[in-house]
Protein backbone atom coordinates (compact mmCIF):
# COMPACT_ATOMS: atom_id res chain seq x y z
CA UNK A 1 0.00 0.00 0.00
CA UNK A 2 0.72 3.60 -0.67
CA UNK A 3 2.00 4.80 2.59
CA UNK A 4 2.48 9.05 2.00
CA UNK A 5 1.20 10.53 -0.28
CA UNK A 6 1.08 14.62 -1.63
CA UNK A 7 -2.56 16.29 -1.95
CA UNK A 8 -2.75 19.78 -2.99
CA UNK A 9 0.34 20.78 -1.99
CA UNK A 10 -0.01 18.80 1.65
CA UNK A 11 1.68 15.55 2.73
CA UNK A 12 -0.44 12.52 3.90
CA UNK A 13 1.80 9.91 5.72
CA UNK A 14 2.92 8.94 8.83
CA UNK A 15 5.20 11.81 10.56
CA UNK A 16 2.97 14.66 9.03
CA UNK A 17 0.80 16.46 10.86
CA UNK A 18 -2.62 15.19 10.79
CA UNK A 19 -5.02 16.80 7.88
CA UNK A 20 -8.07 17.97 9.90
CA UNK A 21 -11.27 18.09 7.26
CA UNK A 22 -14.38 20.90 8.53
CA UNK A 23 -17.41 18.66 7.04
CA UNK A 24 -20.08 20.81 5.81
CA UNK A 25 -22.34 18.16 4.55
CA UNK A 26 -25.82 19.53 4.75
CA UNK A 27 -25.43 21.86 7.13
CA UNK A 28 -26.09 25.05 4.68
CA UNK A 29 -29.18 23.82 4.14
CA UNK A 30 -29.18 24.69 0.41
CA UNK A 31 -28.33 28.17 1.14
CA UNK A 32 -25.03 29.30 -1.45
CA UNK A 33 -24.02 32.64 0.81
CA UNK A 34 -24.62 30.13 4.04
CA UNK A 35 -21.79 28.01 2.14
CA UNK A 36 -19.56 30.12 1.84
CA UNK A 37 -19.85 31.52 5.13
CA UNK A 38 -18.48 27.77 6.07
CA UNK A 39 -15.82 28.14 4.03
CA UNK A 40 -14.53 31.18 5.91
CA UNK A 41 -15.19 30.04 8.98
CA UNK A 42 -13.55 26.66 8.49
CA UNK A 43 -10.38 28.57 7.49
CA UNK A 44 -10.21 31.08 10.36
CA UNK A 45 -10.43 28.09 12.92
CA UNK A 46 -7.31 26.86 10.82
CA UNK A 47 -8.21 23.69 9.31
CA UNK A 48 -6.88 22.15 6.06
CA UNK A 49 -9.62 21.56 4.29
CA UNK A 50 -13.33 22.22 3.77
CA UNK A 51 -15.60 19.26 2.32
CA UNK A 52 -19.43 19.32 1.19
CA UNK A 53 -21.71 16.93 -0.19
CA UNK A 54 -23.06 16.97 -3.74
CA UNK A 55 -26.46 15.32 -4.20
CA UNK A 56 -28.08 15.23 -7.63
CA UNK A 57 -31.55 14.26 -6.38
CA UNK A 58 -32.40 13.24 -10.01
CA UNK A 59 -29.21 11.09 -10.50
CA UNK A 60 -29.49 9.24 -7.04
CA UNK A 61 -32.92 8.91 -5.27
CA UNK A 62 -35.69 8.08 -5.83
CA UNK A 63 -39.24 9.91 -4.81
CA UNK A 64 -39.82 7.07 -2.11
CA UNK A 65 -36.47 7.07 -0.66
CA UNK A 66 -37.62 7.24 3.12
CA UNK A 67 -36.26 10.07 5.67
CA UNK A 68 -34.09 8.69 7.69
CA UNK A 69 -35.18 11.00 10.49
CA UNK A 70 -38.09 13.27 9.60
CA UNK A 71 -36.64 17.05 10.42
CA UNK A 72 -37.68 19.37 7.48
CA UNK A 73 -41.31 21.36 7.47
CA UNK A 74 -40.72 22.56 3.83
CA UNK A 75 -39.89 19.30 2.62
CA UNK A 76 -42.81 16.74 1.72
CA UNK A 77 -40.27 14.09 1.15
CA UNK A 78 -36.46 13.35 1.50
CA UNK A 79 -36.60 13.41 -2.82
CA UNK A 80 -37.52 17.30 -2.05
CA UNK A 81 -34.99 17.51 0.49
CA UNK A 82 -32.37 16.73 -1.94
CA UNK A 83 -33.36 18.74 -4.66
CA UNK A 84 -33.33 21.67 -2.20
CA UNK A 85 -29.65 20.86 -1.03
CA UNK A 86 -28.33 21.09 -5.05
CA UNK A 87 -26.33 23.82 -6.35
CA UNK A 88 -25.57 24.50 -10.02
CA UNK A 89 -22.58 23.89 -11.35
CA UNK A 90 -21.62 27.28 -11.93
CA UNK A 91 -21.99 27.40 -8.27
CA UNK A 92 -19.62 24.57 -7.09
CA UNK A 93 -17.07 26.36 -9.17
CA UNK A 94 -17.63 29.40 -7.15
CA UNK A 95 -16.92 27.31 -4.00
CA UNK A 96 -14.00 25.66 -5.08
CA UNK A 97 -12.37 28.91 -6.02
CA UNK A 98 -13.12 30.35 -2.23
CA UNK A 99 -11.87 27.31 -0.96
CA UNK A 100 -8.78 28.16 -2.97
CA UNK A 101 -7.97 31.37 -2.09
CA UNK A 102 -8.55 31.19 1.50
CA UNK A 103 -5.75 27.93 1.06
CA UNK A 104 -8.55 25.11 1.96
CA UNK A 105 -8.54 21.42 0.28
CA UNK A 106 -11.56 21.35 -1.94
CA UNK A 107 -13.36 17.93 -1.05
CA UNK A 108 -17.25 16.90 -1.76
CA UNK A 109 -19.01 13.50 -1.26
CA UNK A 110 -20.66 12.56 -4.34
CA UNK A 111 -23.39 10.26 -4.60
CA UNK A 112 -24.24 9.54 -8.12
CA UNK A 113 -22.02 9.07 -11.18
CA UNK A 114 -23.73 12.44 -12.89
CA UNK A 115 -21.78 14.09 -9.25
CA UNK A 116 -18.80 12.11 -9.57
CA UNK A 117 -18.24 13.58 -13.20
CA UNK A 118 -19.38 17.25 -11.81
CA UNK A 119 -16.54 17.07 -9.27
CA UNK A 120 -13.98 16.02 -11.63
CA UNK A 121 -14.81 19.44 -13.71
CA UNK A 122 -15.13 21.36 -10.69
CA UNK A 123 -11.58 19.83 -9.12
CA UNK A 124 -11.93 18.17 -5.76
CA UNK A 125 -8.39 17.30 -4.40
CA UNK A 126 -9.52 13.23 -3.75
CA UNK A 127 -12.72 11.75 -3.29
CA UNK A 128 -14.26 10.72 -0.63
CA UNK A 129 -16.43 7.87 -0.37
CA UNK A 130 -19.32 7.93 1.54
CA UNK A 131 -20.52 4.91 3.84
CA UNK A 132 -23.26 4.19 1.60
CA UNK A 133 -21.39 4.34 -1.50
CA UNK A 134 -18.17 1.66 -0.69
CA UNK A 135 -20.60 -1.12 -2.58
CA UNK A 136 -21.38 1.50 -5.66
CA UNK A 137 -18.89 -0.29 -7.99
CA UNK A 138 -19.65 1.95 -10.87
CA UNK A 139 -18.92 5.33 -9.16
CA UNK A 140 -16.14 3.73 -7.58
CA UNK A 141 -14.47 3.13 -11.10
CA UNK A 142 -14.99 6.20 -12.02
CA UNK A 143 -12.83 7.35 -8.84
CA UNK A 144 -10.06 4.80 -9.10
CA UNK A 145 -9.72 5.84 -12.91
CA UNK A 146 -8.93 9.30 -12.12
CA UNK A 147 -5.43 8.31 -9.77
CA UNK A 148 -6.89 10.92 -7.19
CA UNK A 149 -6.02 9.58 -3.50
CA UNK A 150 -9.72 7.93 -1.79
CA UNK A 151 -11.16 8.79 1.54
CA UNK A 152 -13.19 5.77 2.17
CA UNK A 153 -15.61 5.67 5.22
CA UNK A 154 -16.29 2.70 6.73
CA UNK A 155 -19.32 3.57 8.89
CA UNK A 156 -21.65 1.13 7.92
CA UNK A 157 -19.31 -1.99 6.13
CA UNK A 158 -18.41 -5.15 7.65
CA UNK A 159 -14.74 -6.38 7.45
CA UNK A 160 -14.99 -8.49 5.10
CA UNK A 161 -16.32 -5.29 2.87
CA UNK A 162 -13.50 -3.49 3.72
CA UNK A 163 -11.13 -5.83 2.92
CA UNK A 164 -12.43 -6.73 -0.26
CA UNK A 165 -12.36 -2.64 -1.37
CA UNK A 166 -8.91 -2.24 0.16
CA UNK A 167 -7.62 -5.28 -1.95
CA UNK A 168 -9.06 -4.28 -5.05
CA UNK A 169 -7.64 -0.16 -4.56
CA UNK A 170 -4.77 -1.86 -3.75
CA UNK A 171 -4.49 -3.51 -7.63
CA UNK A 172 -4.64 -0.17 -8.80
CA UNK A 173 -2.01 1.75 -7.52
CA UNK A 174 -4.46 4.73 -6.17
CA UNK A 175 -3.21 6.44 -2.89
CA UNK A 176 -6.43 5.42 0.01
CA UNK A 177 -6.98 6.01 3.41
CA UNK A 178 -9.25 3.93 5.54
CA UNK A 179 -11.43 6.20 7.93
CA UNK A 180 -12.81 4.51 10.97
CA UNK A 181 -16.78 5.91 11.37
CA UNK A 182 -19.41 4.74 12.78
CA UNK A 183 -22.88 5.89 11.24
CA UNK A 184 -24.57 7.13 14.32
CA UNK A 185 -25.66 10.81 14.77
CA UNK A 186 -24.44 11.54 17.57
CA UNK A 187 -21.96 9.19 18.09
CA UNK A 188 -21.78 7.76 21.63
CA UNK A 189 -18.05 7.78 22.97
CA UNK A 190 -18.36 3.79 23.57
CA UNK A 191 -18.88 3.27 19.62
CA UNK A 192 -16.34 5.57 18.02
CA UNK A 193 -13.81 2.52 17.90
CA UNK A 194 -10.84 3.77 18.77
CA UNK A 195 -9.28 0.71 19.01
CA UNK A 196 -9.67 0.06 15.48
CA UNK A 197 -7.51 2.72 14.14
CA UNK A 198 -4.04 0.82 15.32
CA UNK A 199 -5.70 -2.35 13.76
CA UNK A 200 -6.49 -0.80 10.50
CA UNK A 201 -3.18 0.74 10.33
CA UNK A 202 -1.52 -3.06 10.95
CA UNK A 203 -4.08 -4.79 8.96
CA UNK A 204 -3.66 -2.57 5.59
CA UNK A 205 -0.53 -0.65 6.07
CA UNK A 206 -2.21 2.93 4.62
CA UNK A 207 -2.78 5.93 6.34
CA UNK A 208 -5.59 5.64 8.69
CA UNK A 209 -8.24 8.75 9.38
CA UNK A 210 -11.21 9.36 11.80
CA UNK A 211 -14.62 10.35 10.86
CA UNK A 212 -15.69 11.41 13.67
CA UNK A 213 -19.49 12.16 14.48
CA UNK A 214 -19.74 12.77 18.27
CA UNK A 215 -19.94 16.18 18.43
CA UNK A 216 -17.13 17.20 20.52
CA UNK A 217 -13.86 17.71 20.12
CA UNK A 218 -13.00 14.74 22.25
CA UNK A 219 -12.82 11.73 19.86
CA UNK A 220 -10.83 14.02 17.58
CA UNK A 221 -7.98 14.68 20.26
CA UNK A 222 -7.69 11.16 21.44
CA UNK A 223 -7.13 10.10 17.76
CA UNK A 224 -4.55 12.42 17.21
CA UNK A 225 -2.56 10.69 19.76
CA UNK A 226 -2.41 7.72 18.03
CA UNK A 227 -0.88 9.20 15.01
CA UNK A 228 -4.27 8.96 12.68
CA UNK A 229 -3.10 11.19 9.33
CA UNK A 230 -6.43 12.86 8.60
CA UNK A 231 -9.50 13.81 11.04
CA UNK A 232 -12.71 14.55 9.44
CA UNK A 233 -15.66 16.36 11.57
CA UNK A 234 -18.79 17.83 11.05
CA UNK A 235 -19.40 21.43 11.91
CA UNK A 236 -21.95 23.85 12.25
CA UNK A 237 -21.58 27.80 12.84
CA UNK A 238 -24.12 27.58 16.30
CA UNK A 239 -25.39 24.60 17.89
CA UNK A 240 -29.21 26.73 17.20
CA UNK A 241 -28.82 26.26 13.29
CA UNK A 242 -31.40 23.68 11.94
CA UNK A 243 -30.17 20.33 10.70
CA UNK A 244 -30.40 16.89 11.13
CA UNK A 245 -26.52 16.96 11.56
CA UNK A 246 -26.23 19.48 13.78
CA UNK A 247 -26.35 17.69 16.87
CA UNK A 248 -23.08 15.34 15.54
CA UNK A 249 -21.40 18.54 14.56
CA UNK A 250 -18.88 21.03 16.93
CA UNK A 251 -19.21 24.64 16.28
CA UNK A 252 -16.38 26.57 14.32
CA UNK A 253 -15.63 27.61 18.08
CA UNK A 254 -14.74 24.43 19.15
CA UNK A 255 -12.78 23.55 15.69
CA UNK A 256 -10.27 26.07 16.32
CA UNK A 257 -9.61 24.46 19.72
CA UNK A 258 -9.46 21.18 18.09
CA UNK A 259 -6.97 22.43 15.38
CA UNK A 260 -5.00 23.79 18.26
CA UNK A 261 -5.16 21.11 20.69
CA UNK A 262 -4.00 18.83 18.01
CA UNK A 263 -1.45 20.62 16.96
CA UNK A 264 -0.08 20.71 20.49
CA UNK A 265 -0.41 17.06 21.02
CA UNK A 266 1.20 16.47 17.80
CA UNK A 267 4.54 18.36 18.63
CA UNK A 268 4.60 16.23 22.21
CA UNK A 269 4.18 12.90 20.29
CA UNK A 270 6.78 13.47 17.64
CA UNK A 271 9.66 15.27 19.74
CA UNK A 272 11.54 13.16 21.29
CA UNK A 273 12.36 13.82 25.19
CA UNK A 274 15.63 13.98 26.88
CA UNK A 275 15.43 14.31 30.71
CA UNK A 276 18.81 15.57 30.78
CA UNK A 277 18.96 18.10 27.94
CA UNK A 278 15.94 19.10 29.51
CA UNK A 279 17.36 19.91 32.83
CA UNK A 280 20.14 21.65 31.01
CA UNK A 281 17.15 23.77 29.83
CA UNK A 282 15.62 24.53 32.85
CA UNK A 283 18.62 25.25 34.59
CA UNK A 284 18.26 28.46 35.60
CA UNK A 285 14.78 27.52 37.21
CA UNK A 286 16.36 25.27 39.77
CA UNK A 287 18.00 27.97 41.36
CA UNK A 288 14.28 29.88 42.03
CA UNK A 289 12.66 26.50 43.22
CA UNK A 290 14.95 24.46 44.76
CA UNK A 291 16.66 25.38 49.06
CA UNK A 292 19.97 25.98 50.09
CA UNK A 293 21.11 25.17 53.58
CA UNK A 294 20.73 28.48 55.62
CA UNK A 295 21.89 29.94 59.36
CA UNK A 296 18.60 29.63 61.81
CA UNK A 297 21.00 31.96 64.36
CA UNK A 298 23.97 33.89 63.90
CA UNK A 299 27.00 31.70 64.61
CA UNK A 300 30.99 32.86 65.03
CA UNK A 301 33.71 31.73 63.16
CA UNK A 302 34.74 28.39 64.94
CA UNK A 303 31.43 27.25 65.04
CA UNK A 304 31.18 23.19 64.14
CA UNK A 305 27.73 22.82 62.49
CA UNK A 306 24.95 21.02 64.14
CA UNK A 307 21.65 20.66 63.00
CA UNK A 308 19.90 23.07 65.09
CA UNK A 309 22.03 25.72 63.65
CA UNK A 310 20.73 25.02 59.96
CA UNK A 311 17.39 25.15 58.21
CA UNK A 312 16.72 24.81 53.85
CA UNK A 313 15.25 27.62 52.24
CA UNK A 314 14.74 29.04 48.50
CA UNK A 315 16.91 30.27 46.71
CA UNK A 316 19.05 27.18 45.31
CA UNK A 317 21.93 29.12 44.91
CA UNK A 318 24.00 27.90 48.27
CA UNK A 319 25.14 24.56 49.46
CA UNK A 320 21.91 22.07 48.31
CA UNK A 321 19.40 21.21 50.80
CA UNK A 322 20.55 17.66 50.58
CA UNK A 323 23.85 18.26 52.01
CA UNK A 324 22.20 18.80 55.20
CA UNK A 325 23.93 15.54 56.60
CA UNK A 326 27.58 15.49 55.00
CA UNK A 327 27.59 19.50 55.94
CA UNK A 328 27.25 18.36 59.69
CA UNK A 329 30.62 18.34 61.90
CA UNK A 330 31.85 21.08 59.64
CA UNK A 331 33.69 24.12 60.87
CA UNK A 332 32.58 27.28 60.04
CA UNK A 333 35.65 29.63 58.69
CA UNK A 334 34.07 33.24 59.14
CA UNK A 335 30.83 34.55 61.09
CA UNK A 336 27.62 34.44 59.41
CA UNK A 337 24.37 35.80 60.35
CA UNK A 338 20.93 34.70 60.77
CA UNK A 339 19.42 33.82 57.60
CA UNK A 340 22.44 33.68 55.85
CA UNK A 341 22.87 30.75 52.68
CA UNK A 342 25.91 29.13 53.52
CA UNK A 343 27.97 28.91 50.55
CA UNK A 344 31.36 26.28 50.60
CA UNK A 345 33.56 28.96 51.30
CA UNK A 346 32.36 29.39 54.54
CA UNK A 347 33.22 25.94 55.78
CA UNK A 348 36.29 23.95 56.23
CA UNK A 349 37.02 20.98 53.71
CA UNK A 350 36.75 18.05 56.21
CA UNK A 351 34.28 17.33 59.29
CA UNK A 352 35.25 17.67 62.70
Amino acid sequence: MIRSFEMGGRVVGPGEPCLIIGEVGQAHDGSLGIAHAFIDAIADAGADAVKFQTHIAAAESTPAEPWRVKFSRQDATRYDYWQRMEFTEEQWHGLKQHADERRLLFLSSPFSLEAVELLKRVGVAAWKVASGEVSNDPMLEVMLASKLPIFMSTGMSPLSEIDALVEHIKTREVPLVVQQCTSMYPCPPDKIGLNLIPFFRERYGCPIGLSDHSGTIYAGLAANTLGIEILEIHVTLSREMFGPDVPASVTTAELRQLVEGSRFIEAMRTTPLDKDIIAQDVAPLRDLFTKSLVAQISLPAGTVLRREHLTAKKPGTGIPANRMEASLGRRLRRDVAAGDILIEDHLDEVRD
